[in-house]
């Protein structure tokens, strides 16, 4: 098992989700967990379950980041949002506001951890990305787009940080059994035409090979061995956790 006692990590859409089972499996393996999310109350219950801290925060508020400084040895870029809508369609704002949450911040919480994992020379940046950072699907322009950009982001990260004991990797699952999931499912069926009770079958795992969604537990499970130490010569890389659909 990952021993990260002594090791403070800070995990982004913390409460609920891929990011909860991460803050709760980064806690099981010793590390002081902080819990970032939008939301406060969820994000205050799960620390004090896992002994962590929670920090409030609006991560699509760009500006608010620049200034801001991170004692973190492990970060973990997980939040994000969805939407899906023909190109035609879709509306500008929104579009700003996924490329902001999912790939401005990123960057910026990036550049502010980066200083402080130099000087200790150790650091782990996990970026949840998906399979949608490697494949494209339609009606998902500003989701897929983001996704891409958070891939190049994290090697770039990778290549400066590898002198000073930083590692940097993409995790990119299918599918996941979570909120988000949960909530574009009218959305797929309104874009395909289809009812709500098919979209599972034919969109989400119409790609899949294992026919079933991944589970949060699976993805915060390889986060925090990439946070490890037997993990230090693996960086740069994308981590597929998709049931086979990008060996198509």
């Amino acid at each position: 098992m990952t021993d990260l006692q002594g090791r403070r990590a800070l995990v982004t859409g913390g409460a609920s989700g891929i990011g909860a089972a991460c803050a709760r499996a980064f806690a099981a393996a010793g590390a002081h967990v902080t819990v970032a999310d939008i939301d406060r109350d969820p994000a205050e219950a799960l620390a004090a379950e896992i002994g962590g801290e929670a920090w409030h925060v609006d991560l699509s508020d760009v500006a608010a980041l620049a200034a801001v400084r991170l004692d973190a040895d492990i970060l973990v870029n997980n939040a994000g949002v969805q939407h899906v809508s023909p190109i035609e369609d879709f509306d500008p704002e929104r579009f700003s506001l996924l490329l902001r949450l999912m790939l401005e911040a990123p960057f910026l919480l990036i550049r502010a951890a980066l200083p402080g994992m130099y000087e200790r020379g150790f650091g782990r940046v996990v970026n949840i990305s998906s399979v949608h950072g490697l494949r494209a699907s339609p009606f998902k322009s500003a989701y897929v787009a983001a996704k891409h950009g958070l891939e190049g982001l994290s090697k770039v990260t990778a290549l400066e940080g590898a002198a000073h004991g930083v590692t940097s990797n993409c995790i990119n699952p299918g599918y996941v059994r979570t909120p988000l999931v949960d909530r574009q499912i009218a959305d797929q069926a309104r874009a395909h035409g289809i009812p709500e009770s098919e979209v599972l079958e034919k969109v989400l795992l119409t790609e899949s090979a294992i026919k079933r969604l991944v589970e949060p537990a699976e993805v915060a499970a390889l986060a925090v061995w990439l946070a490890g130490d037997g993990a230090g010569m693996i960086t740069g890389a994308s981590h597929t956790m998709d049931g086979g659909w990008s060996a198509r």
